[in-house]
Protein backbone atom coordinates (compact mmCIF):
# COMPACT_ATOMS: atom_id res chain seq x y z
CA UNK A 1 0.00 0.00 0.00
CA UNK A 2 1.37 3.46 -1.04
CA UNK A 3 1.38 6.48 1.42
CA UNK A 4 1.30 8.79 -1.05
CA UNK A 5 -2.15 9.58 -2.26
CA UNK A 6 -2.08 8.39 -6.31
CA UNK A 7 -2.02 11.41 -8.14
CA UNK A 8 -3.76 11.27 -11.98
CA UNK A 9 -1.25 11.12 -14.90
CA UNK A 10 -1.36 13.36 -17.96
CA UNK A 11 -2.08 12.02 -21.39
CA UNK A 12 0.55 10.73 -23.89
CA UNK A 13 0.68 9.48 -27.29
CA UNK A 14 0.82 5.48 -27.10
CA UNK A 15 -0.43 5.24 -23.09
CA UNK A 16 -1.85 1.89 -23.00
CA UNK A 17 -3.52 0.57 -19.87
CA UNK A 18 -3.02 -3.26 -19.52
CA UNK A 19 -5.82 -5.20 -21.22
CA UNK A 20 -8.33 -6.36 -18.30
CA UNK A 21 -9.97 -10.05 -19.51
CA UNK A 22 -13.67 -10.42 -17.54
CA UNK A 23 -16.13 -13.74 -17.87
CA UNK A 24 -18.86 -13.25 -20.16
CA UNK A 25 -21.62 -13.09 -18.13
CA UNK A 26 -23.55 -10.20 -17.52
CA UNK A 27 -23.02 -9.80 -13.69
CA UNK A 28 -19.55 -9.36 -14.43
CA UNK A 29 -20.93 -5.52 -15.58
CA UNK A 30 -20.41 -3.46 -12.29
CA UNK A 31 -16.88 -4.84 -11.73
CA UNK A 32 -16.28 -4.26 -15.16
CA UNK A 33 -18.02 -0.79 -14.84
CA UNK A 34 -15.64 -0.21 -11.80
CA UNK A 35 -12.58 -0.73 -13.05
CA UNK A 36 -13.18 1.51 -16.34
CA UNK A 37 -13.82 4.15 -13.61
CA UNK A 38 -10.78 3.35 -11.87
CA UNK A 39 -8.92 3.97 -14.92
CA UNK A 40 -10.06 6.74 -16.34
CA UNK A 41 -9.85 8.54 -13.02
CA UNK A 42 -6.07 8.00 -13.66
CA UNK A 43 -5.98 10.22 -16.33
CA UNK A 44 -5.71 13.53 -15.82
CA UNK A 45 -7.97 16.28 -17.32
CA UNK A 46 -10.59 14.14 -18.71
CA UNK A 47 -13.77 15.86 -18.27
CA UNK A 48 -16.35 14.46 -15.91
CA UNK A 49 -19.15 14.12 -18.62
CA UNK A 50 -16.80 12.59 -21.16
CA UNK A 51 -15.69 9.46 -17.94
CA UNK A 52 -19.19 9.24 -17.85
CA UNK A 53 -19.82 8.77 -21.99
CA UNK A 54 -17.00 6.33 -21.88
CA UNK A 55 -18.46 4.18 -19.35
CA UNK A 56 -22.11 4.06 -20.73
CA UNK A 57 -20.40 2.83 -23.99
CA UNK A 58 -18.05 0.11 -22.55
CA UNK A 59 -20.99 -0.91 -20.53
CA UNK A 60 -23.39 -1.48 -23.91
CA UNK A 61 -20.57 -2.73 -25.52
CA UNK A 62 -20.28 -5.71 -22.62
CA UNK A 63 -23.60 -5.97 -22.35
CA UNK A 64 -24.24 -6.79 -26.42
CA UNK A 65 -20.66 -9.04 -25.99
CA UNK A 66 -22.53 -11.16 -23.75
CA UNK A 67 -26.05 -11.05 -25.14
CA UNK A 68 -24.84 -12.08 -28.71
CA UNK A 69 -21.73 -13.76 -28.97
CA UNK A 70 -19.81 -16.96 -28.09
CA UNK A 71 -18.34 -14.91 -24.58
CA UNK A 72 -21.61 -15.99 -23.14
CA UNK A 73 -20.89 -19.66 -22.93
CA UNK A 74 -18.94 -21.64 -20.43
CA UNK A 75 -15.47 -20.06 -20.13
CA UNK A 76 -16.22 -17.29 -22.62
CA UNK A 77 -14.35 -14.18 -22.00
CA UNK A 78 -14.86 -10.12 -22.82
CA UNK A 79 -11.79 -8.21 -22.89
CA UNK A 80 -11.24 -4.56 -22.48
CA UNK A 81 -8.65 -2.43 -23.65
CA UNK A 82 -8.15 1.81 -22.98
CA UNK A 83 -5.44 3.71 -24.28
CA UNK A 84 -4.65 7.11 -25.31
CA UNK A 85 -3.11 6.42 -29.06
CA UNK A 86 -3.23 10.20 -30.16
CA UNK A 87 -2.26 13.35 -27.95
CA UNK A 88 -1.67 16.44 -30.16
CA UNK A 89 -1.76 20.05 -29.63
CA UNK A 90 -5.25 20.54 -27.87
CA UNK A 91 -6.73 17.64 -27.75
CA UNK A 92 -6.57 14.10 -26.53
CA UNK A 93 -8.23 10.74 -27.70
CA UNK A 94 -8.89 8.01 -25.94
CA UNK A 95 -9.47 4.49 -27.64
CA UNK A 96 -11.53 2.09 -25.97
CA UNK A 97 -12.10 -1.34 -27.16
CA UNK A 98 -14.74 -4.34 -26.08
CA UNK A 99 -13.36 -7.36 -27.81
CA UNK A 100 -15.56 -10.77 -27.72
CA UNK A 101 -15.47 -14.48 -28.36
CA UNK A 102 -16.65 -13.53 -31.65
CA UNK A 103 -20.45 -14.30 -33.31
CA UNK A 104 -23.07 -17.40 -32.39
CA UNK A 105 -23.91 -18.30 -35.41
CA UNK A 106 -23.12 -17.08 -39.14
CA UNK A 107 -25.43 -14.29 -39.22
CA UNK A 108 -24.32 -10.51 -40.85
CA UNK A 109 -23.09 -8.70 -38.36
CA UNK A 110 -25.71 -5.91 -38.58
CA UNK A 111 -29.01 -6.60 -40.49
CA UNK A 112 -29.19 -5.66 -43.93
CA UNK A 113 -32.28 -3.31 -44.23
CA UNK A 114 -32.24 -0.05 -42.31
CA UNK A 115 -34.28 0.78 -39.05
CA UNK A 116 -36.87 4.02 -39.42
CA UNK A 117 -36.74 6.13 -36.53
CA UNK A 118 -40.34 4.79 -35.55
CA UNK A 119 -38.78 0.90 -35.42
CA UNK A 120 -35.80 2.62 -33.02
CA UNK A 121 -38.45 4.03 -31.00
CA UNK A 122 -40.78 0.43 -30.60
CA UNK A 123 -37.81 -1.66 -30.64
CA UNK A 124 -37.32 -3.65 -26.99
CA UNK A 125 -33.25 -3.83 -27.79
CA UNK A 126 -30.82 -3.11 -30.02
CA UNK A 127 -30.29 0.51 -29.16
CA UNK A 128 -26.44 0.06 -27.80
CA UNK A 129 -25.19 0.42 -31.16
CA UNK A 130 -27.03 3.40 -31.14
CA UNK A 131 -26.02 5.14 -28.65
CA UNK A 132 -22.46 4.53 -28.85
CA UNK A 133 -22.77 6.08 -32.27
CA UNK A 134 -24.45 9.25 -30.61
CA UNK A 135 -21.74 9.48 -27.61
CA UNK A 136 -18.47 8.60 -28.78
CA UNK A 137 -16.48 11.01 -31.80
CA UNK A 138 -15.63 7.75 -33.77
CA UNK A 139 -16.23 3.91 -33.92
CA UNK A 140 -16.55 1.15 -35.08
CA UNK A 141 -17.05 -2.92 -35.28
CA UNK A 142 -14.27 -5.31 -37.05
CA UNK A 143 -14.05 -9.18 -36.72
CA UNK A 144 -10.78 -10.55 -36.53
CA UNK A 145 -10.03 -14.33 -37.62
CA UNK A 146 -7.40 -16.79 -37.37
CA UNK A 147 -5.22 -16.02 -40.62
CA UNK A 148 -4.45 -19.95 -41.67
CA UNK A 149 -8.47 -21.03 -41.40
CA UNK A 150 -9.87 -17.40 -41.48
CA UNK A 151 -12.36 -19.00 -38.95
CA UNK A 152 -13.46 -15.71 -37.03
CA UNK A 153 -11.91 -15.34 -33.27
CA UNK A 154 -13.45 -12.82 -32.22
CA UNK A 155 -15.60 -9.09 -32.76
CA UNK A 156 -13.48 -6.00 -31.50
CA UNK A 157 -16.22 -2.98 -31.06
CA UNK A 158 -13.82 0.60 -30.69
CA UNK A 159 -14.79 3.51 -30.11
CA UNK A 160 -12.26 7.38 -29.65
CA UNK A 161 -13.70 10.03 -27.35
CA UNK A 162 -11.36 13.79 -27.88
CA UNK A 163 -11.45 15.98 -24.97
CA UNK A 164 -9.05 19.41 -24.70
CA UNK A 165 -5.67 18.39 -23.47
CA UNK A 166 -5.34 20.10 -20.19
CA UNK A 167 -2.84 23.00 -20.87
CA UNK A 168 -0.10 23.72 -18.37
CA UNK A 169 0.20 26.15 -15.94
CA UNK A 170 2.69 28.93 -17.15
CA UNK A 171 5.52 29.93 -14.30
CA UNK A 172 5.96 33.21 -15.98
CA UNK A 173 4.37 35.89 -14.01
CA UNK A 174 0.89 37.72 -14.78
CA UNK A 175 0.93 41.21 -15.87
CA UNK A 176 -2.19 42.73 -14.71
CA UNK A 177 -3.39 46.17 -14.82
CA UNK A 178 -4.02 48.23 -11.76
CA UNK A 179 -2.92 50.33 -8.86
CA UNK A 180 0.33 49.22 -7.15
Amino acid sequence: MSILPQMPTPAYPGRRWEARQYPGTPSTCPRFRAELRSDLESLAGVPHHLREDVELCASEAFANAVTHSRSQRHGGAVIRMLSTPIVMGRETTLRLSVIDDGPLDARPMFPSARRTVESWEQAESGRGLRLIHQLADEWGVQRWAEPDSMSVLGTVLWAEFTYPTATAVSSAPCVCGGAR
